[in-house]
């Protein structure tokens, strides 16, 4: 039985191709009329355009009014007039504070917690309080109320 020839495709320099991107000439400009970008350079004549270190901004239109300008503003947004409370996490009080301890807005304060002006005081339930203190806030998440009965500790909620 004879043998079969293998045969090996070898690589060398001269079978090497880009096959990642398309080769792309470099416009060369300013090489004489018959070149197509000769003169001007393929910019136009006269104009902000024409002059070098030139650069458009986005959604500028020449000077006429641009279309987000002309199309109408609708509707309210509350976003503006929000009142939004600092929220604190169960493990964080159980930190700040020690037993028999309020836990209010000026409290809060004198910890070093809260920073400039606040609306007010939410509870949320991540991790657990051992301590005993007193809550007096604005607001309690469900599960943080729910942790706080279970665990017996007084809270209130304040306007």
């Amino acid at each position: 039985m004879p043998q079969e020839q293998i045969y090996v495709n070898k690589m060398e320099l001269h079978t090497l191709q880009n096959s990642s991107r398309a080769f792309k000439r470099r416009r060369r400009v300013g090489r004489g009329v018959g070149s197509g970008l000769g003169k001007t350079c393929g910019r136009g004549v006269k104009g902000a355009g024409s002059r070098s270190g030139w650069k458009q901004r986005a959604r500028y239109e020449g000077g006429q009014i641009p279309l987000y300008r002309k199309l109408p503003t609708r509707g309210f947004c509350n976003t503006r007039f929000q009142r939004r409370f600092d929220c604190i996490n169960l493990d964080r009080i159980d930190q700040l504070f020690s037993d028999g301890a309020v836990v209010n807005v000026t409290s809060l304060y004198e910890v070093g917690f809260l920073k400039g002006d606040t609306y007010g005081v939410k509870v949320l339930a991540n991790g657990e309080l051992t301590k005993k203190v007193r809550l007096e806030v604005q607001a309690l998440s469900k599960q943080a109320e729910q942790k706080l009965k279970a665990a017996g500790i007084e809270y209130s909620v304040v306007e």
